[in-house]
């Protein structure tokens, strides 16, 4: 059974999932893949301990602490390369950013191949279905854009301000998938 239950965040509502006392998913309303890998029934949880962790996780965040990702226990479900996205995404502190190439050239050097596509990983994190815990929102384009966030350009850019990320060299694009 996968248990529910809803978050009041300063980006609107987000909806989180468990399963096996682990945390699968952190979706923001009208988020583009919102529950994609959710296949099984679910149940609202009045109160559940991993989605009360989960928004212990969300308060301090959104209160300007840098909480852990490794305070919780998660277990997106995807495919071994998307998995290997999510990983370095892991990994990008706050305040800092990653470019979509920059993740693609360091999976490509872990699996010993001469490049990846910048495509594929954007494909990845696209489907991150833990968001702002797994923070796909730090990954920008190779020119600055900060196009490529499935739960909106506007939210991307609060969470990264909210992380007090230099926006100097970044811009909100004119056309993208992500508007």
């Amino acid at each position: 059974m996968i248990y529910t239950s809803h978050y009041n965040s300063p980006v609107g509502d987000i909806l989180l999932a468990a399963k096996d006392d682990k945390l699968i998913g952190l979706w923001l309303k009208n988020q583009k893949y919102y529950l994609a890998n959710i296949k099984e029934p679910q149940q609202v949880a009045s109160n559940n301990s991993v989605l009360n962790k989960a928004k212990n996780w969300l308060d301090r965040y959104f209160n300007g602490e840098k909480p852990s990702i490794d305070e919780l226990e998660i277990d997106p479900s995807g495919s071994d390369f998307r998995k290997s996205v999510w990983k370095i995404l892991c990994q990008i502190p706050y305040g800092k950013v990653m470019t979509y190439n920059d993740i693609a050239k360091q999976i490509a050097k872990e699996k010993g191949l001469k490049q990846m596509s910048a495509q594929a990983v954007g494909g990845a994190v696209g489907h991150n279905p833990i968001s702002i815990i797994i923070p796909c929102h730090r990954v920008v384009g190779s020119n600055g854009s900060l196009t490529g966030y499935a739960g909106g350009l506007d939210k991307k850019i609060y969470l990264l301000q909210h992380e007090n990320v230099d926006m100097t060299n970044l811009f909100k694009p004119k056309r993208g998938t992500a508007l």
